[in-house]
C-alpha cells in the first residue's frame, strides 16, 4: 500500500510540473513515466481490493438475499407467534371454561349444602318446639292437677274444720259459760281453714308460674339458637351447632 501512495504522489508531481499548452488547461506529460507509475500502482494494489470490489459488485444481490432471508425469518416468526398466541388463547379459554364449571359446581354444592343445613335446622327447631309444647302441656296439666288437688285438700280441711267447729259448738251450746269461747274457737278454726286454703292456692299459683317461667326461658333459648343458626348460614361463618345450643338444655 505504501508503493501505491508513493506512485500516486509521483503522478501528481508529474502533472503539476508538466508544461501547459496555451491557451487550454491541457498539459504535456511523459507517457512512459506515467504508464510505468500506473503499472506500479496496479501491481501494488492488494488482492483484498479486488475481493472488496467483487463484494461491492455483488452488493445488491447480497442485500436482496439478506432482505429475502430476513423477510422469511420475520414471516416464520410471525407464523410461530400467531400459532403460539392461538394456542395460548385456546388454553386460556379452556382453563377459563374449566374454572367456571368448577366454580358453578362448587356454588351448586354449597347451595345444596346450605339448603340441607337450613332444612335440618328447621326440622330440629320444629322438633324442639314440638317437644317444648308437649312439655308445656304436661307441666300445665301437672300444675293444674296439683292445684286442683291442693284446692280439694284445702276444701276438705276447711270442711273438716267447719264440721269440727260445728260439732264443738253444738256440744258447748248448753254450757252458757263457754258459749263465747266456742264461738271464738269456731271462728279461729274457720279463719285458719281459710288461711290454709289461701296458702295452698298461693303455693299452687307460684308452682304454676315457676313452671311457666321455665318453659318461657326454654322457648327463648330455642328462638335465639335458631336465630344464630340463620345468621351463620347467611354469613357463611361455619356450620351452626344446634346440638350444643341453649335450647338443648
Amino acid at each position: 500500500m505504501y508503493r501505491v501512495f508513493e506512485a500516486l504522489d509521483e503522478l501528481v508531481a508529474i502533472v503539476e510540473e508538466a508544461r501547459g499548452i496555451p491557451p487550454t488547461r491541457s498539459c504535456v506529460v511523459p507517457r512512459g513515466d506515467v504508464l510505468d507509475l500506473l503499472d506500479d500502482v496496479r501491481e501494488a494494489i492488494p488482492g483484498e481490493l479486488d475481493d472488496a470490489q467483487d463484494v461491492l459488485d455483488h452488493r445488491d444481490k447480497l442485500i436482496g438475499d439478506a432482505r429475502s432471508t430476513a423477510e422469511q425469518t420475520v414471516d416464520h416468526a410471525n407464523s410461530e407467534a400467531d400459532h403460539t398466541v392461538g394456542s395460548a388463547r385456546e388454553d386460556a379459554d379452556r382453563i377459563l371454561a374449566e374454572a367456571k364449571d368448577k366454580a358453578d359446581r362448587m356454588v351448586a354444592e354449597a347451595q345444596a349444602h346450605a339448603e340441607q343445613l337450613v332444612a335440618e335446622a328447621t326440622a330440629e327447631a320444629q322438633r324442639r318446639v314440638d317437644d317444648a309444647n308437649r312439655e308445656y302441656e304436661m307441666l300445665t296439666e301437672r300444675a293444674r292437677s296439683e292445684a286442683d288437688r291442693m284446692i280439694e285438700s284445702g276444701k276438705a280441711a276447711h270442711d273438716r274444720s267447719i264440721a269440727d267447729g260445728t260439732a264443738e259448738q253444738q256440744r258447748l251450746v248448753s254450757q252458757a259459760e263457754v258459749v263465747q269461747v266456742a264461738h271464738a274457737e269456731s271462728a279461729r278454726v274457720i279463719d285458719a281453714a281459710h288461711a290454709e286454703s289461701d296458702r295452698l292456692r298461693s303455693e299452687s299459683d307460684l308452682y304454676v308460674d315457676t313452671k311457666l317461667a321455665e318453659f318461657e326461658e326454654l322457648l327463648n333459648s330455642t328462638i335465639r339458637s335458631v336465630g344464630r343458626g340463620r345468621q351463620q348460614l347467611r354469613t357463611g361463618d361455619g356450620v351452626p351447632d344446634y346440638v350444643g345450643s341453649n335450647y338443648g338444655r
